[in-house]
């Protein structure tokens, strides 16, 4: 695939999948209608948080699920991403910010895991995560320092394997542990790379550590939270039981393609 075909790919892709990570949380929200039902019924218990160029309303389910809806300064709704409050933490040295082109309240960061003491711009590996309240970070000069907290929201090729092994005999590259953004390195290899292209997607595989189903109080619909730790520490995973073919168990290995969403602490 060439770098304009992986282009073209990445942008036709982007919003769909911001949709489809809804039921990860619980919120089974479908066309324009069932949107706006879904804003309308987190509206009163959202809470208002200024920032350049608008506002947020931050909503937050006792079951871990959020919602971070946009507004302008001309106080139009433009604009909403799905995220999840849990349990993992991550140290980070972010490199880029990213703007993103699909709202001005939206944006990324390209970052490495686990930073190199002296060389912060080196680490384990790199990664891309959105940030649902982007416009709050302060980060000044790159590298930056900082702690998140990282939710991997899952898709439909998530799958469980009972050990290490059985993960390694299913073919497609897996090892027990990884964590790898793919597309990234090509993207990046290009000077004249639009920042605005990279996507917070990553290849992940782990240990189930923690599993909880958890329900969405406000639509009434479950959904699967799980710890899972992988290369450089821990990441929450959420998805929808319709991509769940077992209860999943702790000691088992989980694996799939997610959508990063990422917060600062």
């Amino acid at each position: 695939m060439t770098l304009e075909e992986l282009r073209m790919q990445l942008r036709g892709q982007r919003e769909e999948n911001k949709m489809s990570n809804l039921s990860d949380i619980g919120f089974h929200a479908k066309g324009d209608e069932g949107i706006n039902e879904m804003i309308m019924s987190v509206l009163d218990s959202a809470k208002e948080i200024r920032c350049d160029g608008g506002f947020y309303l931050r909503f937050s389910d006792s079951s871990g699920a959020e919602l971070f809806l946009q507004g302008n300064t001309s106080h139009e709704m433009i604009g909403f991403n799905p995220h999840f409050s849990g349990k993992s933490r991550r140290k980070v040295a972010l490199l880029h910010t990213i703007v993103r082109d699909t709202s001005e309240l939206d944006g990324a960061f390209h970052a490495v895991a686990n930073p190199d003491s002296s060389r912060p711009e080196t680490g384990e590996f790199e990664l891309v995560f959105d940030v649902p309240d982007f416009r709050l970070a302060k980060t000044g000069d790159m590298p930056h320092l900082a702690e998140i907290e990282l939710t991997a929201f899952g898709s439909n090729d998530f799958k469980l394997f009972d050990s290490a092994e059985s993960l390694v005999t299913a073919g497609g590259g897996w090892s027990e542990k990884s964590f790898v953004p793919p597309g990234l390195t090509e993207l990046l290899s290009d000077p004249n790379v639009n920042l605005s292209m990279l996507r917070p997607i990553a290849k992940i595989s782990g240990i189930v550590v923690e599993h909880e189903v958890r329900k969405n109080s406000v639509s009434g619909n479950e959904f699967n939270w799980l710890l899972v730790e992988t290369v450089g520490g821990c990441v929450d995973v959420v998805i929808d039981p319709v991509y769940v073919p077992e209860q999943p168990r702790v000691g088992q290995v989980a694996a799939g393609h997610f959508w990063l969403s990422g917060r600062f602490l």
